[in-house]
């Protein structure tokens, strides 16, 4: 993980939004990491610009459409982190 100039110690960056430790109920939540955040960021901006009228998939065609995006937005976010040290 990063954190203050620290290295990156996984793949996935570390939480996105980081939560303290409770001590009281001895428990920490932490979300989504940052590396699905970045890869819902990709998701995001890619299918904003996606016309609705592109034609007509299968069930089929649209799950390896889905699935190839995804391993794209994947590969994206591994990009990033990559970039940020």
């Amino acid at each position: 993980m990063k954190n203050n100039g620290g290295s990156m110690t996984d793949k996935t960056g570390g939480a996105a939004f980081p939560v303290a430790y409770n001590s009281e109920t001895q428990d920490a939540k932490f979300g989504m990491t940052l590396r699905d955040y970045l890869a819902a960021k990709a998701m995001q901006g890619d299918w904003a610009t996606e016309r609705m009228d592109s034609g007509y998939w299968s069930q089929d065609d649209i799950d390896a459409i889905f699935k190839d995006k995804a391993e794209t937005y994947y590969r994206m976010a591994d990009a990033m982190l990559k970039a940020r040290g």
